[in-house]
């Protein structure tokens, strides 16, 4: 019999039971000193696999509170069962098992950001998926982020499922409604993800953009240094020889001061504006990288606005290196308070400015991490850094008008229904291991394109220093992604034959079904189907997939036709770091 204080997960055999279940495991505030707040009460109600919760004051004084208990006890699950974690950021996301987790993108958000975690805990965000078997899933997750930072920490029997309330004050009788949480058991992995999205949009629903965008972007060629000319040049190339390239991106490397995003740096060679304007008289979409919650020391913003900026304790701008990761260029950054009218003006300001007179119709938001940033003072010392976050994404969108809203280097959760496109993956490189990398962090995510927001595998690149086979594995895998397709490459260097294959990879809006390991993935598309079949280690393998009775069987990326074949189709020989695409039609 389960005591108040027992949380065994393989009780939890049916839907119609989580509820009850659930229930008997505990619910405490905590208050700062890291006692149980005693006045202050936690009421869960269950509709189904769903849990709403609420934290009441019930006591004569007001009470700062560090973080909600909304459940906790022993997971009842064994060190060799595989976990899937979400990160707080963008960069952050956890594999592997209980007992040996691994970091599945380059960064974990407790050592890149120096997000305060549990030393003694694996610590995930949002989302946590457990698989004990590979036909048995629980799927636990937070299906709303308004307010606060739902997090996982597992340790090696247990389980604490805890919001963070950041030192707020409950006062007297007061209630705050906490993040919905929904908790999912099931055979089908996908079937569980996608019931997730669909309870997710309920709370958030997306902002709608009808297709994926396909475009260019300077930075995977150029980088920061970037030049009007350059970028002018791939305009012409794009308007002769790929004009579904729609959207021609300007990135880091225009502006002279992180901040100062409406001037034009001497290095670029131009007028941003002038070069803007050009992409929209070819019959293009001006698209522009911002990053709009930062500003270096040196920039006008900064300046002219310091106190604009989340503070340290002694009331002074506080500098993001003292707290977290300083910035990657021309750190250490400053964080806009977006709890502040006049940064919520600020930012409205500018993205007004770039859409109705500049003409921009796509905006890469980079660092937007930064807006809720932990370890700083806002002005409004009643927000959490959610809120804050979200209040500045609110004023851009009213500024941006109907424009593409990319989030990259984002707080995931904190931006449902903030933006159209989301980063899925850290930067590509053109190196084998940045690009198995952020195919692994792109294909775990694939779930989210279409539901949440339509995902973004970053650039598609096919020229550079990869050997061949590398490179169709790039290929693959980010076709795989359905998402966001932009080239980043500097395409008057374009051969024919990657001419033919960039012409090829439009997004699908689909991203395809892939096996535990994403070895096999499958995509039925209008009229034929795609099967993606990935070399993910440094031998040769052969793999097969079963084809679905007699069909055509093209090599999708090459070209090739292979003849018409039913059975088990074999892929055999395939070299190290591979990747192949198959066509097959009826």
């Amino acid at each position: 019999m389960l005591t108040r204080r027992e949380f065994n997960f393989s009780m939890l055999a049916a839907p119609a039971v989580v509820g009850t279940a659930l229930d008997k495991t505990p619910a405490r505030a905590i208050g700062l000193d890291g006692a149980e707040a005693a006045a202050c009460k936690v009421t869960r109600r269950w509709t189904g696999p769903v849990c709403r919760a609420s934290v009441t004051n019930s006591g004569a004084q007001p009470v700062r509170l560090r973080e909600i208990v909304l459940f906790e006890g022993p997971h009842g699950y064994g060190p060799e069962t595989k976990l899937y974690g979400e990160g707080f950021t963008m960069l952050s996301q956890t594999g592997g098992t209980l007992g040996a987790p691994t970091a599945i993108g380059g960064y974990l958000d407790r050592k890149h950001y120096r997000i305060p975690e549990p030393a003694d805990a694996t610590t995930v965000y949002s989302v946590a998926c457990l698989s004990p078997a590979a036909n048995r899933h629980e799927l636990m997750a937070f299906t709303s982020s308004r307010r606060y930072v739902g997090r996982f920490h597992f340790r090696a029997s247990t389980l604490q499922v805890t919001l963070d309330c950041e030192g707020l004050e409950l006062a007297p009788g007061q209630t705050w409604p906490l993040e919905e949480f929904v908790r999912l058991e099931g055979t089908n992995r996908a079937a569980l993800f996608e019931q997730l999205g669909g309870l997710i949009a309920k709370n958030h629903p997306p902002l709608k953009w009808a297709t994926p965008p396909e475009g260019w972007c300077s930075w995977y060629c150029f980088g920061p240094k970037v030049t009007a000319q350059q970028v002018r040049d791939n305009l012409e190339w794009i308007a002769k020889n790929a004009p579904n390239l729609k959207y021609v991106q300007i990135d880091d490397g225009y502006q002279p001061a992180m901040g100062d995003w409406l001037e034009t740096g001497t290095a670029f060679g131009g007028d941003i504006r002038a070069v803007l304007k050009e992409i929209k008289t070819r019959g293009f979409e001006p698209a522009i990288w911002v990053a709009p919650f930062i500003a270096e020391e040196k920039s006008k913003l900064f300046t002219e606005h310091p106190g604009w900026f989340m503070k340290d304790e002694q009331g002074a701008p506080l500098a993001s290196n003292k707290v977290t990761f300083g910035g990657w260029r021309r750190g250490p950054w400053y964080a806009l308070d977006a709890t502040q009218p006049a940064v919520q003006q600020h930012l409205k300001s500018v993205f007004r400015t770039m859409n109705q007179e500049w003409g921009v119709t796509y905006f890469k938001m980079d660092a937007n991490f930064w807006g809720a940033m932990h370890g700083g003072r806002l002005s409004d010392g009643k927000a959490t850094r959610v809120e804050a976050y979200r209040r500045g994404m609110e004023a851009i969108i009213e500024g941006a008008g109907r424009s593409f809203l990319l989030g990259c280097n984002h707080p995931m959760w904190p931006s449902l229904g903030l933006i159209h496109g989301s980063r899925s993956s850290g930067d590509i490189s053109r190196k084998w291991s940045t690009v198995s990398m952020v195919a692994s962090e792109n294909l775990n995510r694939a779930w989210q394109n279409g539901r949440l927001w339509w995902n973004d595998p970053d650039a598609l690149v096919l020229l550079g220093g990869l050997p061949e086979d590398e490179f169709m594995f790039h290929a693959a895998a980010t076709y795989a992604t359905g998402g966001m397709l932009l080239s980043g490459d500097d395409l008057t260097k374009m051969t024919p034959e990657r001419q033919a294959l960039l012409l090829k990879l439009r997004p699908t809006g689909q991203a395809a079904a892939f096996d535990p390991e994403f070895k096999i993935g499958r995509m039925k598309r209008p009229g034929h189907e795609l099967v993606f079949v990935l070399n993910w280690s440094d031998k040769t393998v052969t793999q097969s997939f079963l084809l679905p009775g007699l069909v055509q069987v093209k090599d999708f990326l090459t070209g090739e036709d292979m003849g018409r074949h039913k059975g088990d189709c074999e892929v055999p020989d395939m070299p190290p770091h591979s990747g192949r695409v198959f066509q097959l039609v009826g």
